[in-house]
Order: C-alpha cells, then sequence, then structure tokens
C-alpha cells in the first residue's frame, strides 16, 4: 500500500517543509480521532458467536495450541505481521533528546509508513529508559508480542550497545533504521555510482565527515561491499579519527588511521568520494574542486546538506550527487529499505536482520535503479523519462516495484545465510501475495495531484467568502497544483485572510457586484444573452444574470479568462451545474453530462457513475455515461474494467430496467471492442470470481475484477456511494462532472478542505487532457 506526496521520510527534510504551516501540521494530528494509526479488528465480531470465538471460550482453543508448540503464536495471533517501533526520544529527527512523549508523533509516523508500504502493523512503543541496561531489558520482556523491532532515534554511543545486545539476545528480527537505514540505500547508490564512473570499490579514497551511528554503519556496509578501511577518512568535531586520539569510541576505533591527522579539506584533495551525515554547509565550492576526477559526492545532512546542491554542481559539473532532500535527484531516503527489509523478513519468520539480508536489499536496490521506470513515477517526479543516468542512482520512494523487488531480496538472503524458519518454495505466489498487499488508493491521489503540479491551471472559486475554499485555495497554490482566482467582496475575503492567518499575497480577487466590473458584466451579459436568447432570457435579465458568482465564473472559464471553475461548496448541486451547463455546455459526441465518485476502498479504488445527474438513464445516456468513466479511468493510467449493475444477471429478469442495462451492454461492446465491460450483473456476482467462474464463465469479469460500476438509475448510484462511504469506511472524491466542454466541478455540499483540493486537481488534469490536440 502506497503512501502520500513526494515523499520525504520522518529522516528527511525538503522544501515542501516551508509550505506546511504550524497550525496545519497541529490540526492535522488533532482532528478526528487524535494521532495517525488504530487498531482495528481482522475478524468477524458481529455476533455473540462471534465474540465466543474471539475471547472467552472459544479463544482457549489457540492458547493450548500454542503452549504445545510455541511456533504456532504464528498460526494464530497477528504476531507474524506485528512489529514494535521502539524509542525512548534520546535522539529525535533534528531535535535531538526531546523525550519519548514528544517523540511520539514521530514513532506514529513511522507506524504508518510501514503499513501503508509494506502492510506491516505497528505498535509504536516510547520508553522512559535512557540507561542501556534498563532499555534492552524491557525490550526484551517485549519479545513474545512482536515478530520484529525496529529500533528509532535512539542516541549514540548507547544505540549500538542496545542494537548488538538485543540482537543476539533475541530471536526475532531486530534493526536499528537509524544506523542501518541511511547504511543500506547510501550503498544501493554508490554501487551505481561507481558503476558510471567507471571506478573499484576496493580502490576509491572516502572522505566522512560525522562518526555517529549511520555514518558507522554506512562505513561498514562499505566495507562489506569491498572498501578498504585505510581509504577510509573520517571526521567528527574534533578532527580526523586516528588512532593517537583517546576520545574514540569503540566503533570509531574501526576507523582510526594510523597516520597524521589532516583537515576535511586536506583529506578531500585527490578523494574520489565525500560521504556527508553531519551538519550543514561545512564543505564549500573549493574544498571539493581537487577532488578526483569524477567525484560522488553524498551530502545527507539535513535540512541542510553539508554543501549545497548547487554549490556542488557548479563546481564539479562531472560529479554524482546525491543528497537526503526530495527536491533534488538522488534522495537517499530511509523509506527506500526499512519497510521492504522488515516484510521479507517476517515473510520467512527471519530470526534476524543480518548482513547478508542488508547486502541483499542494497544490490536489489541498485539493481531496480537500472530497469525501466513506470509511467507513474515519471508523472509523480514532472519527468518525461527517468532512467538509470547520474541523476537517477536509487530509485524513487514512490516507485511500485519497491515491495515486490526487496522484499524477495531480502527473504532470499535470510534463506541462503540460515536464519529463515519459514522458508518461501514458490516465488510466484509469494510475489502475488506481495501485490495483493499493495493499494492503490493513495497512489491515485498522488498521481492525480502530481500530474496536476505539472502544469498548474487558473482555477476561479466562486465561493471564496467561506475559509475553507481560501483554505484550499493557499493549499492548491503552495503545492503548485492551480493558481487561484477567489470571487467574493474583497473585504471579507481579506479579512478571513488576515484573522486566519492565511498566505495569499498577490491573489487575484474580484467581487462580481462592483462597479468596477461593470463592464465585464457588461461584456459576459451580451455573450449570456446570445446563448439564452431564445430560451426565456432577456437582454436585461443576462446582464444582471452576472452579479451571480457562479455564472460570472462560468463565464471567465468560458471566455478562457480562467481554466477550471469550482463551486457548490454553500449552494444546492442543480443550483451550481445548471450555469455551467447552460453557458459552457458538453463535450462534442456527449449528450448528456454525468456525476461520478472515486470510492477509496480497502480493495482499491471503484469508480461508481452516475450518482449525481441523470435520474433514469435511456440505453444511450448508459452508453455515455460508462464511455466518459472509462476515459476519465484512462487518463489516470488505470485500465477502466466495467460492471454495468443491475439487480439481475444477464437476462435473468425481463423487466424495462434491466432491458435497459442489458442493450446498452451490447451497444459500448460493439462501439468500443477492446473494452473490458460486462452486465447486467448484480454487485455481489460481479466481485465473486468463484460465483462467477462457476455459473457464469463466458463472462469477461471472471479474470479481473471491476474498477467502474455503471449504475442503471440516479438512485441506485447514490445510494451506494453514501452507503460505502458511511458504512464501509470508504473515501469519496467527487462528484467528478464529466463531459463538460471545460472544466467544471461542483463540490459535496460541506466538502471538507481535503475534498476541494482533491477536486482541483481533478480538474487541473482534466483541463490538461482537454488542452491536447485530439489524435486522428
Amino acid at each position: 500500500m502506497l503512501s502520500f506526496f513526494i515523499f520525504t521520510d520522518c529522516k528527511t527534510k525538503s522544501n515542501m517543509t516551508n509550505l506546511i504551516r504550524k497550525e496545519d501540521a497541529l490540526e492535522y494530528h488533532e482532528k478526528g480521532r487524535p494521532g495517525k494509526i488504530e487498531v482495528i479488528p481482522s475478524k468477524e465480531t458481529k455476533t455473540q458467536r462471534d465474540l465466543s470465538l474471539a475471547y472467552s471460550p472459544g479463544v482457549a482453543e489457540p492458547c493450548k495450541e500454542i503452549a504445545k508448540n510455541p511456533e504456532d503464536v504464528y498460526r494464530y495471533t497477528s504476531k507474524g505481521n506485528l512489529v514494535a517501533v521502539i524509542s525512548n526520544g534520546s535522539a529525535v529527527l533534528g531535535l535531538g533528546n526531546i523525550g519519548p512523549e514528544a517523540g511520539k508523533p514521530v514513532m506514529e509516523g513511522k507506524g504508518l509508513l510501514f503499513k501503508i508500504f509494506a502492510d506491516i502493523d505497528v505498535f509504536d512503543i516510547e520508553l522512559n529508559v535512557q540507561d542501556a541496561d534498563h532499555f534492552v531489558s524491557v525490550v526484551k520482556a517485549l519479545e513474545p508480542t512482536f515478530g520484529g523491532i525496529n529500533l528509532e532515534d535512539i542516541k549514540a554511543p548507547e544505540c549500538f550497545e542496545i542494537e548488538s545486545r538485543l540482537k543476539k539476545e533475541l530471536n526475532i528480527p531486530i534493526m536499528h533504521d537509524d544506523q542501518h537505514g541511511t547504511a543500506i540505500i547510501s550503498a544501493a547508490a554508490l554501487l551505481n555510482a561507481l558503476e558510471l564512473v567507471g571506478k573499484n570499490i576496493a580502490d576509491i579514497r572516502i572522505v566522512v565527515s560525522g562518526a555517529g551511528a549511520a555514518a558507522i554503519a554506512c562505513c561498514k556496509m562499505y566495507l562489506a561491499l569491498g572498501a578498504k578501511v585505510e581509504h577510509i577518512y573520517m571526521f567528527d568535531v574534533n578532527g580526523m579519527v586516528v588512532s593517537s586520539r583517546t576520545d574514540l569510541s569503540e566503533q570509531m576505533k574501526q576507523f582510526a588511521q594510523n597516520k597524521p591527522a589532516v583537515s576535511v579539506r586536506e583529506a578531500l584533495s585527490g578523494a574520489d568520494m565525500f560521504l556527508g551525515l553531519s551538519v550543514g554547509n561545512i564543505v564549500t565550492a573549493d574544498m571539493i574542486t581537487p577532488m578526483a576526477e569524477r567525484p560522488i559526492i553524498f551530502a545527507l545532512a539535513n535540512p541542510e546538506p553539508e554543501i549545497p546542491y548547487e554549490t556542488a554542481l557548479a563546481a564539479r559539473p562531472d560529479a554524482i550527487l546525491a543528497t537526503g532532500r526530495s527536491d533534488y535527484p538522488n534522495q537517499v531516503n530511509n523509506v527506500l529499505g526499512f519497510p521492504y527489509i522488515f516484510r521479507g523478513a517476517l515473510d520467512v519468520r527471519a530470526t534476524a536482520i543480518n548482513e547478508e539480508m542488508k547486502l541483499a536489499a542494497a544490490k536489489a536496490l541498485a539493481a531496480l535503479a537500472k530497469e525501466p521506470v513506470p509511467d507513474i513515477v515519471n508523472v509523480v517526479y514532472s519527468q518525461k523519462n527517468l532512467h538509470f543516468d547520474e541523476t537517477y542512482i536509487i530509485p524513487k520512494p514512490i516507485d511500485p516495484r519497491l515491495l515486490t523487488t526487496v522484499a524477495p531480496a531480502v527473504a532470499r538472503a535470510a534463506m541462503e545465510s540460515g536464519v529463515a524458519r519459514k522458508p518461501i518454495s514458490d516465488w510466484e505466489k509469494y510475489e502475488a501475495e506481495l501485490y495483493s498487499r499493495q493499494g492503490e488508493n493513495e497512489n491515485i491521489l498522488r498521481f492525480i495531484i502530481n500530474k496536476a503540479k505539472q502544469s498548474p491551471k487558473r482555477v476561479v472559486f466562486a465561493e471564496a467568502e467561506n475559509l475553507k475554499i481560501l483554505k484550499a485555495a493557499q493549499q492548491v497554490r503552495d503545492e503548485g497544483i492551480a493558481e487561484p482566482i477567489l470571487l467574493g467582496r474583497p473585504e471579507k475575503i481579506s479579512n478571513l485572510i488576515r484573522d486566519n492567518d492565511l498566505s495569499l499575497e498577490g491573489v487575484l480577487i474580484i467581487d462580481p457586484k462592483s462597479d468596477d466590473q461593470e463592464c465585464t458584466r457588461e461584456r459576459y451579459g451580451k455573450l449570456y444573452f446570445e446563448k439564452r436568447q431564445r430560451r426565456g432570457v432577456n437582454q436585461y435579465e443576462a446582464k444582471k444574470t452576472m452579479r451571480d458568482r457562479t455564472h460570472f465564473g462560468c463565464m471567465m472559464v468560458e471566455l478562457g479568462e480562467a481554466d477550471i471553475l469550482i463551486s457548490g461548496l454553500t449552494r444546492q448541486y442543480p443550483s451550481t451545474l445548471r450555469p455551467a451547463l447552460e453557458i459552457i455546455g458538453v463535450e462534442e459526441n456527449v449528450c448528456k453530462v454525468s456525476g461520478m465518485y472515486m470510492m477509496l476502498t480497502k480493495k482499491g479504488p471503484l469508480f461508481f457513475a452516475d450518482t449525481t445527474v441523470n435520474e433514469h438513464p435511456t440505453e444511450d445516456e448508459l452508453v455515455d455515461i460508462t464511455v466518459q468513466a472509462a476515459k476519465f479511468v484512462s487518463s489516470l493510467n488505470i485500465k477502466p474494467v466495467v460492471a454495468m449493475l443491475s439487480f439481475s444477471n444477464f437476462g435473468s429478469s425481463q423487466l424495462p430496467e434491466t432491458v435497459t442495462v442489458r442493450n446498452a451492454v451490447a451497444k459500448v461492446k460493439a462501439q468500443y471492442p477492446g473494452l473490458t465491460i460486462d452486465g447486467e450483473i448484480q454487485a455481489g456476482v460481479a466481485f465473486n470470481k468463484e460465483l462467477l467462474r462457476e455459473n457464469y464463465p463466458f463472462s469477461s469479469l471472471v479474470e479481473e475484477s471491476p474498477n467502474i460500476l455503471i449504475f442503471p438509475n440516479l438512485a441506485a448510484g447514490n445510494i451506494a456511494y453514501h452507503l460505502l462511504q458511511e458504512v464501509g469506511g470508504a473515501e469519496a472524491v467527487g462528484p467528478i462532472l464529466i463531459g463538460m466542454n471545460k472544466p467544471v466541478q461542483v463540490l459535496q455540499l460541506g466538502s471538507t478542505v481535503r475534498q476541494i483540493v482533491n477536486m482541483v486537481a481533478i480538474a487541473v488534469v482534466d483541463a490538461q487532457n482537454k488542452s491536447q490536440p485530439v489524435r486522428s
């Protein structure tokens, strides 16, 4: 299951950080159920019998089986998919020793990443313990509960001792991600960088700024890949790590050089690689100028690298650069590793995460970067064709292939190194299981938002005197999704902006009722009269109508003075749709527009149509609705698979409504033979593969589950989406108006800021598609 935004791990920051307001972050963590994670049942709990099985007396049976064979704990409990994220808050992000309570939001965030990237359940555990002995004793006592333990944000040198002891004393996978996460990802990047520059790892000289947990783990990983310890020059705040120093930790002593100390500047002269895991802006352009030909510079400090990316590139255009930031190429991001490493370790029931498994993860990541990049990754990162070169030496965190690439590599390494207690024999089946753990929901939203960012459009908000609209306007502007235009009274809008500490400086505000819009109303009214003069509208009424913000906004879009209209937050749906239809109209060859909801479910996205416009569609209107829905879904890089629903299956009823659906299916199949579609069919049957194979093996839905559901009437569609949203827990994105000649989206009454932003992004993508020339 994939997650949110152009991704930045909890350990990294990017330019996006500057766009996150304190109030927004606090509201996000506080709203609704406080925090970011919850525990939900995975078994039926609806009846008394369910509860008797879940607890007393039924629960006694698995207890007795586990008592006889402790390994059965993996069979009857969640242990095999449960990881503890454990911290004492002594080294949180860049915040330092802020304590366990203050570190809890970070640990919850880590748990969230485990779940959405690898479908691993997490309990975050914050220990009010600083002493290593006490920490180890507490964690040891937790071993029966968890299948693995991710140590997090523990300061050095205690982190080394804690991890080392726990790995020796526990029989489940243990990893301190702050050490090994960066090591694994940077090792993958180094392998590919060396291939591009044509150098051997055994020959390169490496200068390391930083001697903490991550730096030492990186250097140990490089040694495992073939680097020579005598070629590694490590520096901490006290200078070069040399054997004559008396303040070295046990971990640092491995890298102590038996030679006179030099400065970082001196060490960099002729060096092949710089690894920075220290603080920002401590390396200057003249320090890297004398490095060896085609140097490798990994400046990984956050939020500011040891040397700014632009500075390093200008000084050494032949260098291969990497940072910890998402706004530059080659982001060394821990999320490329830990979810998939634990996934592979859990799936073979490994007793440890050993060096072989970490090396396998690094090599798998390096190999993946050489494979063709999926289109969705190119879109998310605003690239036309990402491919293996100096600016792409490691995969992007959003790459959907990570789970099915890294986890199997780790699992194989665990088996080959003898730490797997449950070896995998059917690798095709295992890959299918991994695919089933991936959801498309957040992936789709991210795709839409980032595609919108590629070519932002002007969006006119007809209800800008509403605080939700203003918050959404700021968000789409800050994120580069769209440029807002606000309709309403400037004084009221400005007061709302000021009173709520929003940042909308320079945004165009237009009051359609003001005197200075008299000429515009005159011009708009004239065109409106031309469109409606034989439909009950006179010249006076046409001009007067332009004082209405929705009509005014529609005319702006129609005349190209804006690209998109967003309205409907405070008005009934028909009163917003009607002006759009009167002024903008429908696409060529479309008989009627329709409304569609994108329902984000646990099993992936489902698209429901029509849910807002057509009460009793005819055969041809159902065809139109289906074709428009399929076209929209295709624009999201998703293959449309359509089920046209009814209360009957394939001719079992001859009532007019079922016949209408049946005939519409036949027409769609005849006109669009390449579209996967079937019906009329009951909703439950459409998703039941076994039932379809047994009773309707001819159906095209036997092999492919539908993602577009076409309803026979407005009542059915509207009821279905509301039930799935309120009872089924799905998130509804919409209503998405499809079939309009130009982009118009009518908000659901009372939409949230998030829903408004999603609708703007959808409208921008629609505008992009409509602006493209039609292919013959």
